[in-house]
């Protein structure tokens, strides 16, 4: 058994904790962003260290679930995004295009490059017609149901289907069945001490990336145990 992983990843997680919560604080972004803009000293999003505290922790898990795998570049990515793109829909209510298409392509090139190292091609074109359904499923119920999906909700889809995917098709449906339970939870909570009522609009992003990442660590076995 070796968490040396989970000893490093712990580590990076608290300076992606850091980059993530001043990120979100700095959001929208001048157009084209800089790095100095978006990651410089100032505001964070939520007051330290709840940020960097939570990417630490997800980062230790993804390190002890997978160990040094070809695939681990890929979740410590999905771990950082999810946390941004999960920061900024709480506190924006929405998901923006500028995080959300270029996170589904580094992600997709990140399993094609473990899917080369580690001969799992199959893997990679589940995971891709996965995110290419899940994309499909979610416009499909977006557009029957406008008031609680968004289209960011949608694009999201695919990059949760694409990563779930890689893991089979019980997995993706794993993922979004506990996304949706959580969302439904979180909101019947909400009623019960009058936070929200049945036509508030809650940001669906959070619940989606949570029980993608919980399918994610209870799918397989592993690496340190």
């Amino acid at each position: 058994m070796s968490v040396l992983p989970a000893v490093v990843l712990g580590v990076v997680g608290i300076a992606v904790g850091t980059a993530v919560n001043r990120a979100a604080a700095r959001y929208p972004w001048p157009s084209p962003p800089s790095v100095a803009g978006m990651l410089g000293p100032g505001p964070r999003a939520v007051r330290p260290p709840v940020v960097e505290i939570v990417a630490a922790v997800l980062f230790a898990a993804v390190g002890l679930r997978f160990g040094w795998s070809p695939d681990l570049p890929a979740w410590a990515w999905f771990v950082a995004i999810g946390l941004l793109l999960a920061v900024i829909d709480l506190r924006e209510k929405l998901l923006p295009n500028r995080v959300l298409l270029p996170a589904t392509v580094v992600a997709a090139g990140l399993l094609a490059l473990a899917a080369d190292l580690d001969d799992a091609w199959p893997d990679l074109l589940r995971a891709l017609l996965a995110g290419a359904a899940s994309f499909a499923v979610l416009l499909v119920m977006a557009l029957l149901a406008p008031t609680r999906l968004g289209m960011g909700d949608v694009k999201l889809a695919a990059l949760l289907g694409l990563v779930l995917g890689w893991f089979g098709w019980s997995a993706v449906l794993l993922g979004f069945l506990l996304g949706f339970l959580l969302q439904a939870v979180v909101g019947l909570a909400l009623m019960a001490v009058r936070r929200a009522g049945r036509d508030t609009e809650l940001p669906f992003g959070p619940a989606l990336l949570t029980g993608t990442l919980v399918a994610v660590l209870l799918t397989g076995d592993w690496a340190a145990l």
